[in-house]
This record gives C-alpha cells, structure tokens and sequence, in this order.
C-alpha cells in the first residue's frame, strides 16, 4: 500500500522536490563538513596551561609620594599589599585614598586585610573572604592615634 501512495505522489511530481531538498541538505552538510575539516588544519593550537605566574608587591610606603609607586604596580596588574602600621594616621588615610581612587579607576578591588594592612588588586584578580562586618564594627582605620 505504501508504495502505491509513493507512486502517486511521484507522478504528481512531489517526491522529486523532497529527493532534492535531501540531496541538496546533504551537499550543504558536506560543505560544512569540509570547511570544518580546512579550518582544523589551519587552526593554531594554544595550550591553555601557560599562565604566568602572579606576583604579589608588598609596600610599606614612609611617604605620599611611595603611593604612587603603588598605583604604578597596580596598573602594571599586580596585586598590591600595604602595610601602614606604621605610619602616620593622617598620611595613612591620604595614602589609602589614593590607592582606592586608582584601584576603582581600573576597575579592581581592595580589602582591609588586617590592623592598617590593605589588600589592592587588579580587575584581573578576585578576593574571597570578606571581612565587611568587622570594618563596619570597628572602622576603616585602626584605633591607635599616632
């Protein structure tokens, strides 16, 4: 019975269209094929293994113009540590401005890593751990007046 429906749908003419549409997929599906096939031969092979290896500055700047150097490292994306334990409160909080601005700038983060030490990095670099309720609880800066 099926091919007597085959037939008749071949004398009206219809079951040469779908014979060619099959034909003509497959041709575009060879094509495809084939270009595939030039592009893998062309494609360069990169290993993905090869990360270089971060650096992370550690500075203990005495004075403002230091944070420049701090900036410097920053925009060369390296993370950046600043001790400023022992420095000066109001310089500290000049310093610590001024590496803020430059790290929102390039579109990186900082975090408060403990008593007067600070953690800038690069937007290439993320920070996990955050210590946000103990900044809100105690304060940007540390207790101690100098």
């Amino acid at each position: 019975m099926a091919k007597i429906i085959d037939k008749f749908i071949g004398i009206m003419g219809f079951a040469d269209e779908e014979v060619e549409e099959d034909y003509v997929e497959e041709a575009e599906k060879d094509e495809v094929r084939e270009e595939v096939k030039n592009n893998r031969k062309s494609a360069q092979v990169v290993s993905i293994h090869t990360q270089k290896q971060m650096k992370v500055v550690v500075m203990e700047p005495g004075t403002f113009e230091e944070s420049q150097s701090i900036a410097d490292q920053l925009k060369n994306r390296r993370p950046v540590i600043v001790n400023l334990e022992n420095t000066e409160k109001n310089l500290a909080k000049r310093i610590v401005d001024f590496i803020s601005g430059t790290t929102y700038a390039l579109g990186g983060n900082m975090q408060k890593v403990g008593n007067g030490i600070f953690l800038f990095v690069p937007n290439n670099v993320d920070i996990s751990g955050e210590m946000k309720d103990d900044i809100k609880e105690k304060g940007f800066f540390w207790n101690n007046s100098k």
